[in-house]
């Protein structure tokens, strides 16, 4: 039995039908109940439902032997385990982004809101560029309008909320979409399992490419 971490909410049921369309289905996970555990006997798998920030930390734990999450989470998180594939859903970049009419002022540090400070930390630390982090969890767009920050590093998908405030993307850190991760142990002891499962994604993604 595969222990399979998916991320609850959108791209846990985008990932769902890609599973379910190789042969790894779960009915019961479309029934109307607060269940977070779901089983398959006949296809040999075991759904486990979890926050998105939280699929990387079950799978470096061996609580789940394989799991979805954005690549986000994995750079920013850098646990001890193995991307194996990328699923190509849920695309967006990593980003940027400031007021329309921001002016970077270089004699001073830059002022970064973020809640992916890791990343932010190590991208200017790549432009060896001295900035100043505020750590923020939410509406971080507000943060450079009510001049808290200089700038704000997130995710943008359609960059629609960036518009509505009058922000805009002024760079692009990364491309972030969904991988396939495992845990290292469970790589090794569950290998032909994993493996027969990677082979079938890597053939249904290239036949929707």
């Amino acid at each position: 039995m595969l222990n399979i971490a998916l991320p609850k909410g959108r791209l846990g049921d985008k990932v769902y039908n890609l599973l379910a369309n190789i042969g790894y289905d779960c009915s019961e996970i479309y029934d109307d109940n607060r269940k977070l555990i779901f089983t398959n006997e006949k296809s040999g798998v075991c759904y486990l439902l979890v926050k998105p920030s939280d699929v990387a930390i079950y799978i470096a734990h061996g609580a789940a032997d394989i799991g979805i999450v954005g690549k986000d989470i994995l750079e920013e998180d850098k646990l001890d385990l193995y991307e194996l594939l990328d699923l190509k859903l849920g695309k967006c970049n990593m980003c940027v982004a400031a007021p329309e009419n921001y002016i970077e002022d270089l004699d001073r540090p830059l002022r970064v809101a973020t809640k992916f400070t890791n990343i932010a930390k190590n991208y200017y630390l790549s432009l060896n560029r001295e900035i100043e982090i505020i750590k923020l969890n939410g509406s971080i767009e507000i943060a450079p309008l009510l001049g808290l920050s200089d700038v704000i590093v997130d995710i943008v998908e359609t960059g629609t909320t960036l518009k509505e405030n009058h922000l805009k993307v002024f760079e692009t850190i990364m491309p972030i979409s969904a991988r396939l991760i495992a845990n290292k142990s469970s790589y090794k002891f569950k290998n032909s399992e994993i493996l027969d499962l990677v082979t079938k994604l890597k053939k249904e993604l290239t036949e929707n490419d």
